[in-house]
């Protein structure tokens, strides 16, 4: 996992995005549109970051095509202190 948030989070130009979707599901699970209006990102911005953080473990939904609720997942919740490592030293922080 250290690897995968490594990459998804300070490797990539969406880090800080990814991160704060991250963070944001980590107090509430939401669905990309309830995202899109939190965090103040274009819809499609939020989708294009929900598919890589589902598709690489960080985050898990619920089956359902419209609405799909998202939350992260056991191995993310596990492994938030990497998380906030990787955040300190790539100078993401708020």
């Amino acid at each position: 996992m250290k690897k995968v948030l490594w990459w998804l989070i300070a490797g990539t130009r969406g880090g800080k995005n990814r991160t704060r979707i991250i963070k944001t599901l980590e107090n509430e699970p939401m669905n990309a549109n309830q995202l899109s209006k939190k965090l103040d990102l274009d819809y499609k911005t939020i989708r294009h970051h929900l598919e890589m953080l589902e598709e690489n473990n960080v985050i898990t939904s619920m089956d359902k095509k419209y609405g799909k609720t998202y939350f992260i997942t056991q191995e993310m919740k596990k492994n938030l202190d990497i998380l906030d490592n990787i955040i300190e030293k790539a100078n993401l922080g708020g």
